[in-house]
This record gives C-alpha cells, structure tokens and sequence, in this order.
C-alpha cells in the first residue's frame, strides 16, 4: 500500500456547512480524510476549477458572506 502524504501545515479553517458536507463527500468518494482532500485540491487548484465560472461564483458567494454569517 502507497504511504500517505505527510502533512506538515496545520491551520485553523472555518467552513460553511455546505462546504464541509461536500468536502466530506468529496473525501470519501476519493479514500482521503479530509486534509488530504483539501491538499489534492489546492496542490491541483488550477486543473479542477472551471476558469470560467469561478469568478461570477465567487462573487456570489461573497456577496453572500455576511448573510451567511447570522
């Protein structure tokens, strides 16, 4: 069996609800935990976004930040 990755940042991260069912999803679809998720993510940021939509989904998703957040 393949050795895992060694994780050597540890940060504390707030995440919606929707966000980290997803993230768990994604986790488990994969046979990663979740920091290994978000590694494989970010490590591959550029290749999995769709360059397209990502800007008009970050606006809307800042846009609804602050309601998010009461």
């Amino acid at each position: 069996m393949p050795k895992r990755l060694r994780l050597t940042r540890r940060f504390p991260v707030a995440m919606t609800e929707d966000g980290y069912r997803r993230l768990r999803r994604f986790a488990a679809e994969a046979g990663l935990d979740e920091g290994e998720a978000l590694s494989f993510l970010f490590e591959n940021f550029d290749s999995v976004i769709d360059e397209d939509t990502f800007g008009h989904r970050l606006r809307l998703f800042n846009a609804e930040l602050e309601a998010r957040k009461r």
